[in-house]
């Protein structure tokens, strides 16, 4: 299979690697990384193992890599406005588009651009970071679950699943996509809106107990909202000790929200936030301190 990368951020690169080492042709959509990656190749730090890729196919512009037969979102979500310019000349007549974003409304995006028939939906449990150009470091975990998504067919996205878990990655097909989706805000809201307001990491939090409780209330709204969302089967409330007992194994991990608030870069805000705020809201499901969460996020985003 040929698989282009677009957004070989830390997740980008880390799954494009592994898919690569699996035997699939993959081309990764380089910015900072370019040159160091045509040089020198992608190294892999990972607490699975490291390896070395010394030869990699990256390109500037999706023109230069052309149709392909899988497209793989890893873009951060407030770059969704870029979504035409870089997939659309990737496109041949069957491809199909993978998004691993965070948070709500990104497949719908896709849709909206390139037909409901091509899109599928990913949620990744990972934890990576990038370190220097043309090195990423995974850290910990590192599961996908993808789904498909309004006129795709199931079985086009359980054959693309095939094979990421014949690549050697931890990948099941979602029967639904929306309640995986859903799970990964449970992580999400509270530990990468906590940690990049308060410049603190995972550990930090758990180690505190009023923080700690915190963070199980705003789990617990999380899962409050998602389960009036026509979900296949609700999220028991307690997949919230799952949730904490999966981060406690992180040790003082900086979610990537608290990387980019802490280098400059925009926040994730209205995909991992707002937009689960507005659908929880619509379905009759207040969740106040969330919302205050990311009203003070979104402040401290201000110049």
């Amino acid at each position: 299979m040929h698989i282009a990368v677009v957004g070989s951020g830390a997740l980008g690169l880390y799954y494009g690697a592994l898919l690569q080492r699996g035997g699939n042709t993959v081309s990764f959509l380089l910015r900072r990384d370019y040159e160091a990656i045509s040089a020198n190749g992608l190294i892999v730090r990972s607490i699975l193992g490291d390896f070395h890729l010394p030869e990699v196919r990256g390109f500037r512009r999706p023109e230069e890599i052309g149709p392909v037969d899988l497209v793989l979102v890893g873009l951060k979500t407030f770059a969704n406005d870029s979504f035409r310019a870089l997939i659309q000349p990737l496109l041949g007549a069957s491809t199909l588009i993978l998004t691993l974003q965070n948070g709500l409304g990104n497949e719908e995006d896709l849709a909206a651009l390139f037909g409901a028939d091509r899109v599928l939906g990913g949620v990744a449990f990972l934890c990576a970071n990038r370190g220097e150009p043309g090195t990423v470091h995974h850290l910990g975990a590192g599961k996908v679950e993808i789904g498909a998504f309004g006129e795709t067919s199931p079985e086009r996205a359980a054959t693309v699943a095939g094979n990421f878990a014949a690549s050697g990655l931890e990948c099941v097909f979602a029967n639904d996509l929306l309640k995986a989706r859903w799970q990964k805000l449970v992580w999400n809201i509270p530990f990468n809106g906590s940690c990049a307001l308060l410049g603190q990491s995972v550990d930090r939090l758990l180690a505190a107990p009023r923080a700690l409780q915190l963070v199980r209330e705003l789990m617990s709204e999380v899962i409050a909202a998602a389960n009036v969302q026509g979900l296949s089967e609700p999220i028991d409330p307690s997949f919230v000790e799952l949730m904490i007992e999966y981060t406690e194994a992180m040790g003082p991990y900086r979610p990537s929200m608290q990387i980019d608030r802490e280098e400059g870069r925009p926040l994730e805000l209205d995909a991992i936030f707002f937009i689960p705020l507005a659908r929880g809201r619509a379905k009759g499901v207040e969740m106040p301190r969330i919302e205050a969460l990311a009203v003070f996020l979104e402040q401290s985003c201000r110049p």
